[in-house]
């Protein structure tokens, strides 16, 4: 539980965050995954293995990591840039309080601009609710969850938060992620497709990981990240009080 003061936080950010027709950019991944769903599935009605391919490979390799990035790095990492963080520091708000706050919103909205999304395009690819539509559904949810601790942490230690944090999705998780057999212990795509497979059952999302090692490998990367931001904002000193 957030408590009375995270409840605070958390609603001044989702108001900033959505502000400035922010809503549209975050929506834009999603959208453009449900048309392409739709016009596939009008091109190729018999089902063939493109929504796998489209679904599970660009869904959890673009449009997941791009939302969550945008997202978990804007719900703390444009008070960092443009200083009014210090206005919220000098409240008496905890600052492991103020993670979590921001931390919640940014897995609130990411899950309603991807993971709904990814339940949509499922059931539309699929004709239903199948295996393979609540699958990715379920992968899509966990990723959120570790996507955005990752990138919140990323936006509390440095100031060009979406720089770092776009060549880790390109480099780390869209590349070696998925070519490198020793970097997928260490990565939160096949995490979240290790998840979505042991739902769905279905080879052709290639998930290599085991629901055990997904599940303990995102805990443990989810909470890492989380201390470590915590960690770092405590350490963030105003002036006149002591580092």
């Amino acid at each position: 539980m957030l408590g009375v003061q995270g409840r605070v936080v958390a609603g001044l950010t989702v108001r900033a965050t959505m502000g400035r027709k922010r809503a549209f950019l975050f929506a834009l991944p999603a959208l453009i995954l449900l048309l392409v769903t739709v016009a596939l599935k009008l091109a190729h009605p018999e089902r063939a293995t493109w929504p796998e391919d489209i679904l599970g490979v660009f869904g959890f390799s673009v449009v997941l990591p791009l939302t969550a990035l945008i997202i978990g790095t804007s719900v703390l990492g444009a008070e960092i840039d443009d200083g009014s963080i210090v206005h919220l520091l000098a409240t008496p708000v905890r600052r492991p309080a103020v993670i979590a706050a921001k931390y919640t919103v940014a897995v609130v909205l990411t899950m309603a601009f991807v993971a709904v999304p990814e339940l949509l395009a499922g059931i539309i690819a699929t004709g239903g609710a199948s295996k393979l539509a609540v699958g990715l559904f379920a992968g899509a949810l966990a990723g959120c969850v570790m996507y955005n601790a990752v990138f919140v942490m990323i936006s509390v230690l440095t100031t060009r938060a979406i720089a770092v944090g776009l060549l880790y999705a390109l480099i780390w998780e869209g590349l070696l992620g998925n070519l490198v057999a020793g970097a997928r212990l260490l990565s939160v795509g096949q995490y979240s497709l290790g998840i979505a497979n042991s739902v769905a059952h279905d080879p052709s999302l290639n998930a290599v990981l085991t629901l055990g090692t997904s599940i303990g490998m995102g805990l443990a990367v989810t909470a890492a990240a989380l201390i470590i931001a915590t960690r770092r904002l405590a350490s963030f000193s105003l002036k006149g009080e002591p580092a």
